[in-house]
């Protein structure tokens, strides 16, 4: 029909963009690139967890093979390999009101050193034959796991028995700052009397506001995320969480990069920052 009609009106009516036409022409086949099985395997390897900014930074890092964000998007669109976008998380201020601990962190997420701030929370775990508990400690200087716990109910002993593993994990410092929300577990005599017999300095969100401690909030986020992205609730043996959990941890300290760190993992950041 190019005897009746322009190529490009014959393309607008057909809705191809003029630059297939000119490939299939030209008889070019689907676009490709020669690293595509490698990002492939990358993204296999990493459990589908990682975007296409995190997907270049090991393709230079460990393969040390160069390539545009753009094109990596665009072979990850072709096979359907983007990570899962975490929801939006809605929240609601519900004002100021008295605290056991004033906030000292104040969202200064920001560390010189190991052991200088740490923050901690809890949360549901429902994918298992009954809701677990999980408590977990990050130290801000490299966004290590210092320690975690996971446990069937959600009492003092959960967060006093995680705050005493990351405690023996690091030879016990003194003068950290331990940053929590206001639940009932961080007010109790018992929480708190613990923090001043160990010399540590206790620091608490305003209440009702998450983004006070938005660093283990987003890693409770992402665990979910991206290790329990195909389960439905209370579709798993329990025996079968804890084992998930315990493969994570070790997959965020030890493989998870992060642009934070200049797109290194939490525990090679730490060892050269030693």
């Amino acid at each position: 029909m190019r005897k009746k009609y322009t190529v490009t009106s014959i393309l607008k009516v057909l809705g191809v963009p003029r630059s297939t036409y000119y490939r299939w022409v030209n008889g070019f086949e689907e676009y490709s690139n020669e690293h595509e099985d490698l990002i492939i395997e990358i993204c296999k390897a990493t459990n589908y967890r990682n975007g296409h900014r995190k997907i270049r930074a090991i393709l230079k890092s460990k393969h040390h093979v160069h390539l545009n964000r753009n094109t990596i998007q665009k072979i990850m669109q072709k096979h359907h390999l983007q990570c899962r976008v975490k929801p939006k998380r809605k929240w609601k201020s519900q004002g100021e009101s008295e605290v056991i601990a004033p906030n000292i962190l104040n969202r200064d997420f920001s560390a010189s050193k190991p052991n200088e701030k740490w923050v901690t929370d809890i949360t549901y775990i429902q994918y298992g034959s009954e809701t677990l508990y999980l408590s977990t400690i990050i130290d801000l200087f490299n966004n290590e796991i210092v320690a975690y716990k996971l446990y069937n109910h959600q009492q003092t002993p959960l967060v006093i028995d995680t705050l005493e593993e990351a405690l023996n994990k690091r030879n016990h410092p003194e003068g950290i700052i331990i940053h929590s929300d206001q639940g009932s577990v961080y007010t109790s005599y018992a929480f708190q009397n613990y923090v001043k017999e160990h010399h540590l300095i206790g620091s608490m969100s305003r209440r009702g506001n998450c983004w006070d401690n938005a660093v283990i909030e987003s890693f409770h986020s992402n665990l979910k995320t991206e290790e329990f992205q195909y389960c439905k609730f209370n579709s798993l043996v329990n025996l079968k969480v804890i084992s998930k959990i315990d493969e994570y941890m070790n997959h965020y300290n030890e493989e998870r990069i992060q642009e934070k760190l200049g797109y290194l993992t939490p525990k090679e950041f730490r060892i050269m920052a030693a």
